[in-house]
């Protein structure tokens, strides 16, 4: 009997850990959503500032704005850790304003960490400094889904993910640090479009002049007709995709 004792206490952890893991549930990621419906006038701006992670702008018949944000946690979290996955979430704010009946303002912030950092110099002097830099976003991933009348004017300053914009009649400004970008533009209507990478390729249904810059990055111009709708799109590192048909969906949901 003195022999079996162990393993006997080894089988109870074992099956006490089980009870905690099966009373916890599975690990999961959490999220949170929230959508808002605005009522703004024939040919407002529209204006996305810090985005990041995944961003659809599509263009619909109705007259208001719809915006819908879904936050959710990279790591999976115990249903226990909640409160820790809630706080982890609350990091990150997505604002949407109104300044004026003809624009509304969609702004991302990421909060600062607070907790200061503790350094050892080699004379054996302590340092205690605050963080300037905010953490990185890897720990929330936001998704915006934003429909708009379609003639309203869209202006985006994306941090970094994917862009999908589709379904407007109006001017584009669509400016990416890193990630991908697909733009689809109507069959009927004149463009004067300005496409740039840094670093990477441009990709354009219309037969537009191209040209290598720095022969890393891609520079595409196409103009047909006017008065032509003004398309500028920017990415630092990353593709431009400009299409003329029109797809179901943002490619990260098909």
């Amino acid at each position: 009997m003195r022999h079996s004792t162990p393993l006997a206490l080894a089988l109870l952890g074992i099956s006490y850990a089980g009870a905690i893991r099966g009373q916890n549930g599975p690990a999961q990621p959490f999220e949170t959503s929230t959508s808002k419906r605005i009522a703004i006038q024939p040919g407002a701006a529209i204006r996305l500032r810090s985005s990041y992670g995944y961003l659809s702008v599509e263009g619909w018949d109705e007259p208001d704005a719809e915006v819908t944000i879904t936050k959710s946690t990279s790591r999976f979290y115990q249903p226990s850790e909640k409160n820790k996955a809630d706080k982890r979430l609350s990091r990150v704010q997505v604002d949407i304003d109104q300044p004026s009946p003809n624009r509304i303002a969609i702004a991302t912030t990421v909060a600062r960490r607070t907790s200061p950092f503790t350094s050892v110099l080699p004379t054996g002097e302590t340092v205690i400094t605050l963080p300037l830099i905010p953490p990185g976003k890897q720990g929330v991933t936001v998704e915006y889904a934003v429909r708009v009348p379609r003639d309203s004017r869209l202006v985006v300053q994306q941090d970094n993910g994917y862009v999908w914009v589709n379904g407007l009649s109006n001017d584009l400004e669509v400016r990416s640090h890193t990630g991908d970008m697909i733009v689809m533009l109507p069959e009927s209507g004149n463009y004067a479009i300005d496409a740039k990478t840094r670093l990477g390729s441009v990709t354009s249904d219309f037969p537009g002049r191209r040209g290598r810059k720095l022969l890393v990055g891609t520079r595409f111009d196409y103009t047909d007709g006017a008065p032509a709708r003004q398309i500028t799109l920017r990415m630092g590192r990353g593709s431009i995709t400009i299409k003329r048909e029109i797809p179901t969906g943002p490619v990260w949901r098909n």
